[in-house]
């Protein structure tokens, strides 16, 4: 059965039993604790911390999810993947224990031909919590699993938590036996390889407090609601109904080891390692092609340095299965064209996949090239100082800095005769991830500062936007906070987090900012507003100062804002739509949104492109757009289902959270969006849009910024007055400033070449005196001493290279030239060969110099440069090698 169809038949099954089907949510988590989403009930988290009342009491969904923590194990193991969909049923205090064990039963074990998976029942084992008697008997009187087939397990396999306070409760999970050649009997609690975990049941039923790991936190008691969380890995029931040993061989990834083995001829089956960089690399590009589908793009930090080391692992090992061309864009086709059946909106973004793949290859590639040249210098240097092990560090620098895997340093260096400190490679490691670890529990305890504003949601409701239409309007307080804690009142001076049951002021979202204003209560309290968030959704948290007066929960309040400021904002958002759709229509649909911020009078819009955007091209999409302003388009919104706005050809933005019911904003017959910001009403009222420029902020993604309006107007006119004044002072008419000026530039660099060359011949001319004046020392000639200050590097370069050859006589010779430029002593060092066969080489001297200059340097036997802070410590520099040559001669 092929994994479309598993997905496809666990959708209908559940669907016909009343369960709401819910798409896969995106990969990039709308949770502030989480980079992407690791598990199935992630996107339903809300639900089940009570921060919003569930719109359902039975949902499905088939979710895509991310797992990096143990990525060096995979294509090692049958089961380690970094990406892999999760199944889920989920229950809203509807059925509980019975109602869940009866669906999964009934699934798994009907015919293929009544819709179900078609297992044979005598090879499941069940595990549940060992305390968990209600489960094991549900298991045995109405399923009728024999009791040698059903095993208790502790809290640290059969209990689960989200890992914070709130709710838990047991597991009971269901297993699939591969048989004895996988393994000795025993079940689960024996062989977890043979008897593979295929389903969790997870009944959540008690609420948890404070404690770390997976079993040290103590039980408060039950939940009001009990809730159902059920998860099926999809690629291993693929696995087991695809009859295939592992998960790699499954259909959706077995296709992409086959076109890896077409590329590189490597055959799958004949060689160990050889199988496990065809397992990675299977995994790897999938995950990147998902990831990417989502709107990640690669990167040093957060999501997109998961997939920038998830895409550099995949690079690297087909390198080692011997690929030498690039070969991304054809193993990205693969998988599109694989996991497109069950997730069509691949196939639809082809394009703009492709591109930001192979633009991560390009770079790889040449960061491979620079990683090599940064590891010979580390192993050069290793080998002077007279080592054979290359430092930890250097080892972390290459991998953390330059995406340097720990195993093509190893090999490396061993190919020039060196270990690495591979314990201190580790240690460095491991520290990071301490660091991250830490980072990640301070996010986690961020649950409990949302619980105030969950008590207003649960007690007032949502807060009812009215800005839409209305700029003022009478509301009522229902929340306050004082320094982040809940109060009945708060006076002059105090910092506050004022909720109202509506509101005319917009809270930031969507890449547009927030509005600000003042509140009036009837009590006479002023509070100047300054801010306006969203921490749980639906309630708009009002920030700012009581100015004058008492404000108390319960007071009437006049909420009037900022209206000018609103008007700026909504320029500028309804520009960013035209400025989208006019790069769309340039570019093409790889100009997908990728972020934006909507401010008074401005705005920047970042966008999918494999490379910067031409200025010729820029030009016509800025006129594209004014052009649409003078056309007076109206502008309009209307809430729709989401499968309305599809129809319609709406865009959305990716990593934006829809509902059921959207906002469509549509402008004329020009753009259609969704979008919950504000907007102008006609694109007449924008006046004037002018694009500053186009840049790069990150692997395949550019960035647009705009004025708007009186904003646009301004910087125009300022422009107009440079120009006037140029023109004044070139003696010429507007156009004929680019030529004048570049004459005038040209004319400055020959004047500065001329000057440069002159200052090298008088350098030069030095060169005579400095190799007669050698002294002789233990029978080696040295030319030591300091050259006029300002001397640059390669000047200085030029010159010592000129000393040592006009040393005559085959006598061994060493020259050691100082200078300081800029504020800092240099150095550079030749040796020639009769001072190389005595041993003395100019890396060590440069090193000893360098030290005492208080910095660092080095290079080859022959010619070496170093520098450092003190330049008052020349003389003795030169003193040091003078020393080391007397020392090595």
């Amino acid at each position: 059965m092929e994994s479309a169809e598993i997905r496809r038949r666990w959708l209908r099954f559940f669907e016909q039993r009343g369960h709401t089907v819910v798409p896969s949510a995106s990969l990039i988590a709308d949770d502030p604790t989480l980079l992407l989403v690791p598990a199935g009930m992630v996107p339903f988290k809300p639900y089940f911390l009570g921060e919003v009342k569930p719109p359902f009491d039975r949902a499905t969904s088939v979710q895509k999810c991310v797992r990096t923590p143990d990525i060096e194990e995979v294509g090692k193991t049958t089961r380690h993947g970094t990406f892999f969909q999760m199944c889920g049923n989920f229950s809203f205090g509807d059925y509980f224990k019975e109602g869940a064990i009866t669906f999964a039963w009934e699934l798994l074990t009907s015919s293929v031909a009544d819709g179900g998976y078609g297992l044979d029942l005598e090879r499941l084992w069940i595990t549940v919590y060992q305390d968990d008697d209600e489960a094991e008997q549900i298991w045995r009187n109405v399923i009728g699993v024999p009791a040698e087939r059903i095993q208790r397990l502790g809290m640290k396999e059969n209990y689960w938590s989200m890992g914070v306070p709130g709710p838990c409760g047991p597991c009971s999970e269901i297993n699939y036996d591969r048989g004895p050649e996988f393994g000795v009997e025993g079940g689960p609690a024996v062989n977890d390889e043979r008897y593979v975990e295929i389903w969790n049941l997870v009944f959540m039923q008690y609420e948890r407090g404070e404690g770390s790991g997976k079993d040290s936190f103590p039980i408060l008691g039950e939940l009001p609601s009990k809730n159902i969380d059920t998860g099926l890995g999809l690629e291993r029931l693929a696995m087991i109904l695809q009859g295939v040993r592992n998960m790699y061989e499954t259909d959706t990834l077995r296709v992409v080891m086959d076109k890896a083995t077409e590329l590189t001829g490597v055959r799958y089956g004949d060689d160990h390692g050889s199988d496990v960089s065809l397992r990675v690399v299977a995994d790897h590009i999938r995950t990147s092609v998902m990831l990417i589908g989502d709107g990640v793009t690669p990167g040093n930090e957060g999501r997109g340095y998961v997939l920038r080391r998830i895409m550099r692992r995949a690079i690297r090992n087909m390198r080692l299965l011997g690929a030498t061309d690039p070969v991304v864009g054809e193993l990205v086709d693969v998988v599109v064209r694989t996991m497109g059946e069950q997730y069509p909106e691949l196939l639809e973004d082809r394009k703009r996949v492709e591109t930001v793949a192979l633009g991560e290859e390009a770079a790889f590639l040449k960061t491979l090239k620079t990683g090599t040249n940064i590891l010979d210098t580390a192993v050069s240097d290793t080998k002077s100082a007279g080592g054979t092990v290359l430092p930890g560090d250097k080892a972390f620098l290459l991998h953390d800095t330059w995406g340097f895997p720990i195993d093509l340093t190893l090999e490396m260096a061993a190919e020039q005769g060196l270990s690495v400190d591979e314990d201190g490679f580790r240690r460095l490691m491991k520290e990071q991830r301490e660091r991250a670890k830490a980072d990640a529990k301070a996010k986690k305890q961020g649950h409990a500062d949302l619980s105030a504003y969950r008590e207003v949601a649960d007690s007032s409701g949502a807060t009812v936007f009215t800005g839409y239409t209305d700029t003022e309007g009478e509301s009522t307080v229902v929340g306050l906070l004082v320094d982040g804690v809940a109060s009945p009142a708060a006076h002059e001076g105090d910092e506050v987090e004022v909720v109202l049951d509506r509101t005319p002021f917009y809270a930031e979202g969507g890449g547009q900012q927030a509005d600000t204003g003042r509140l009036k209560l009837d009590t006479g309290a002023v509070v100047e507003i300054r801010d306006v968030q969203q921490p749980v959704p639906g309630v708009s948290v009002h920030k700012g100062v009581v100015q004058v007066g008492e404000v108390t929960v319960g007071s009437a309040a006049y909420a009037h804002i900022d209206v000018s400021r609103r008007r700026a904002i909504a320029r500028a958002h309804s520009a960013t739509h035209l400025t989208h759709q006019a790069l769309r229509d340039a570019l093409g649909p790889t100009a997908a949104q990728a972020g934006s911020e909507n401010a008074p009078g401005r705005f920047r819009f970042d966008f999918g492109s494999p490379a910067a955007v031409p200025g010729t091209v820029l030009t016509d999409v800025e006129q594209r757009i004014n052009e649409v302003l003078s056309r007076e388009l109206d502008v309009t919104a209307e809430v729709m289902s989401m499968s309305d706005a599809k129809k319609q050809g709406a865009i959305a933005e990716f990593g934006e959270k829809y509902g059921e019911r959207v906002r469509v904003v549509t402008i004329g017959d020009f753009s259609k969006e969704l979008c919950g910001g504000t907007h102008v009403h006609n694109t007449a009222q924008l006046g004037l849009v002018k694009l500053l420029g186009e840049s790069s902020i990150g692997s395949g993604v550019r960035r647009v910024e705009a004025l708007v309006g009186v904003d646009a107007y301004n910087f125009l006119a300022r422009e107009h007055t440079v120009v006037s004044q140029l023109t004044d002072l070139v003696k010429g008419r507007p156009e004929e400033l680019p030529e004048k000026i570049s004459g005038m530039l040209a004319k400055l660099k020959d004047a500065e070449k001329e000057i440069e060359r002159f200052r090298a011949e008088k350098v030069l001319q030095a060169a005579a005196g400095l190799a007669e004046g050698a002294k002789d020392v233990r029978g080696v000639a040295l030319a030591a001493g300091r050259v006029p200050d300002g001397t640059g590097a390669d000047d200085l370069r030029k010159l010592v290279l000129d000393v040592r050859q006009r040393i005559s006589g085959g006598r061994p010779a060493v020259v050691a030239l100082f200078t300081v430029a800029n504020g800092r002593p240099l150095t550079v060092i030749a040796t020639n060969e009769a001072a190389r066969e005595r041993g003395i080489k100019a890396g060590e001297l440069v090193r000893t110099a360098a030290k005492t200059l208080g910095g660092g340097g080095g290079g080859k036997d022959d010619v070496a440069q170093g520098g450092g802070q003190n330049p008052a410590a020349v003389d003795d520099a030169v003193a040091a090698v003078e020393r080391l040559v007397a020392e090595k001669a």
